[in-house]
């Protein structure tokens, strides 16, 4: 049976995951009457709720005696990590963009990725039922950014396939409007080369995906770029380096069939498979036999540009919702992280109470402390920081994102005024049809931390807006923070509606009555620029008379919650967030009034 190892590409939101179940379902992978979930590639619990894909995964279909390969790519540049490895396991990518929205920056940063690796592109353009669809615009976008983005001709001769995955149809006629996936089939059988395997040399395979087992351990996946491996066969891990981290057995093979691993005998050259038997090798080493001593090259990932403090819990209510609130713990689930995801890095801070996590950005670190949280970790997290470097110079650098911000026209003018103040230079402004205008542009990650809610309220939640990282570039000042100060709890217990009434007109309130608080727990946002320390715990004084009008009920306005990203983004340098099972609390770094009036004191004179 011949073989076609691709990866789907797009931006997140423009289809993949869904033109995958298409896929499956129309080459027979599932039985007419077997149950499946819409978007069955997205299969754990965050993805299938913000339905977005956060893990790269390998599937396989196939279609008149061709096995097809899939990978299915996160779409978002938090999760490029992912990505980057994954490129090196296929022969050709399907750039999937959506019929109005075009080529958008995360689609730039993957296509750049796989254009250099040298792979061809075959692209579609997808949700051609829209009616807003501007599919010849569209196709320029695309031809314009393979140019910027240096395509060889042979890459710049791509076939385009006009497609509705939701309908499962594609056609090369772009008015098709009906039909089956068969010519996507044909395209990437006739387009895309078989691997180029060398079946008869030493048996080399790199990791590019590492996976835990609760019964087989760790388990690697990978291309077999030659050889053959069978079970049981005498195998080792070499590092980039050269050097070898351990040798073993694969004592397990597995093949992927549509949504399953299932077990194999043996594995040939151009196969993708997971291997189970080694207990310390992880993504970016070669497994081979025990007479190979090069190992084979792995793609540099980018570095990570942003980090956040992870703490262990020290607030008075620490212990008492999660299962998990040790240093230890954390340290252990924080290393293995970093094994498996290449694009997060973890530095343990000299008091060992508190790890530096770096990564990518604030939505690959925020599911992480998500993932956490739902496995029963107790956290305190600080406010994210960017990694800062140097040039040659001995100059101070900074991360730059290119920001590309789609906006009704009324709202244009805020959202310009707001990244200036930001630091954000504009590069671009185009009107985009349909009373829309879209600008980029070029802007420090600082500036950006905590601006997405801002964003959304500016735009009356009709504006997207898309970031990706663009360059260290020259440092660019102070960049002003949030404006308003906080209230803060000067004692321990339970809000009382009494005491809430008076301080809802001092601004915008975080908790109910009934919630228990501490000191120093933020419970709203103050109108002004000071922050205040407030009772909400103070209850009204009975006496034994009674007036009319005294016992008048009170109507508070429903607090302000918080997601988790909301609060990571909220925070200011000297407070943090509590993140527990259950609940989600904003606090002060110093719960004693005296001592952060000590530590602003010292802070002021220095």
């Amino acid at each position: 049976m011949s073989q076609r190892n691709i990866a789907i590409i797009a931006h997140v939101d423009h289809g993949k995951t869904t033109l995958v179940d298409q896929l499956f379902r129309q080459s027979g992978t599932f039985r007419d009457n077997q149950r499946i979930e819409e978007r069955a590639m997205d299969s754990n619990d965050l993805e299938k709720e913000r339905g977005i894909t956060i893990l790269a995964k390998c599937t396989s279909v196939e279609w008149n005696e061709t096995r097809i390969n899939i990978v299915d790519t996160p779409g978002h540049a938090d999760f490029g990590g992912e990505v980057e490895r994954i490129l090196s396991m296929v022969d050709g990518v399907i750039l999937l963009v959506d019929s109005s929205e075009g080529a958008m920056p995360q689609t730039k940063f993957v296509t750049g990725k796989a254009l250099a690796l040298g792979l061809r592109p075959i692209v579609v353009v997808n949700k051609v039922d829209r009616p807003d669809e501007r599919i010849q615009e569209v196709l320029d976008e695309v031809f314009d950014l393979f140019v910027s983005l240096d395509a060889t001709d042979e890459q710049l001769d791509f076939p385009v396939l006009y497609a509705s995955g939701r309908n499962g149809y594609a056609s090369i006629d772009p008015s098709a409007r009906e039909g089956t996936l068969t010519p996507m089939f044909e395209t990437i059988v006739a387009h895309v080369p078989e691997p180029k395997a060398d079946v008869d040399g030493e048996f080399k395979m790199l990791v590019t995906l590492l996976d835990r087992d609760n019964f087989l351990g760790r388990i690697l996946t990978g291309l077999v770029l030659s050889g053959t491996v069978k079970v049981n066969q005498q195998i080792h891990a070499l590092n980039p380096d050269g050097k070898i981290v351990e040798a073993g057995r694969a004592s397990k093979i597995m093949s992927f069939r549509g949504l399953e691993r299932i077990p194999v005998d043996q594995a040939q050259a151009g196969d993708i498979i997971s291997i189970a038997g080694l207990t310390t090798a992880t993504v970016a080493d070669t497994i081979a036999e025990p007479s190979v001593t090069e190992p084979l090259h792995a793609q540099p990932i980018d570095p990570p540009t942003l980090s956040m403090r992870f703490s262990v819990n020290d607030s008075p209510m620490a212990g008492r919702e999660g299962t998990k609130v040790t240093s230890r713990m954390i340290r252990d689930r924080l290393l293995r992280e970093a094994e498996s995801n290449v694009a997060i890095r973890v530095t343990e801070s000299a008091d060992r109470d508190s790890f530096e996590v770096a990564g990518r950005g604030e939505l690959q670190l925020g599911v992480l402390i998500e993932t956490m949280r739902r496995e029963g970790f107790e956290l305190g997290i600080s406010r994210p920081k960017v990694l800062f470097r140097e040039d040659e110079s001995g100059n101070r650098t900074e991360p730059y994102e290119t920001v590309v911000i789609d906006v009704d026209d009324e709202h244009s003018g805020t959202v310009v005024e707001k990244m200036a103040i930001r630091k954000g230079e504009m590069t671009d402004m185009r009107p985009s049809g349909g009373a829309k205008t879209r600008i980029t542009f070029s802007a420090p990650s600082r500036g950006l931390i905590g601006y997405h809610g801002e964003f959304l309220s500016d735009t009356r939640g009709t504006g997207i807006m898309n970031r990706l990282f663009e360059k260290y570039g020259p440092y660019r000042g102070p960049i002003e923070g949030r404006k308003n100060g906080v209230l803060i709890s000067n004692g321990n217990g339970d809000a009382v509606a009494y005491a809430l009434g008076p301080l809802e007109e001092r601004g915008i309130l975080f908790v109910s009555p009934g919630e228990a608080l501490y000191e120093g727990m933020i419970i709203g946002e103050n109108a002004k620029p000071d922050d205040l320390e407030v009772n909400p715990m103070k209850s009204k004084q009975l006496t034994n008379f009674r007036s009319t009008g005294k016992d008048d009920a009170i109507r508070l306005t429903p607090p302000k919650v918080m997601t988790l990203e909301q609060a990571i983004a909220y925070i200011d340098d000297d407070e943090m967030v509590e993140v527990t099972p259950k609940n989600i609390r904003i606090r002060k770094g110093m719960l004693d009034p005296n001592e952060r009036k000590k530590a602003s004191r010292k802070k002021e004179a220095a």
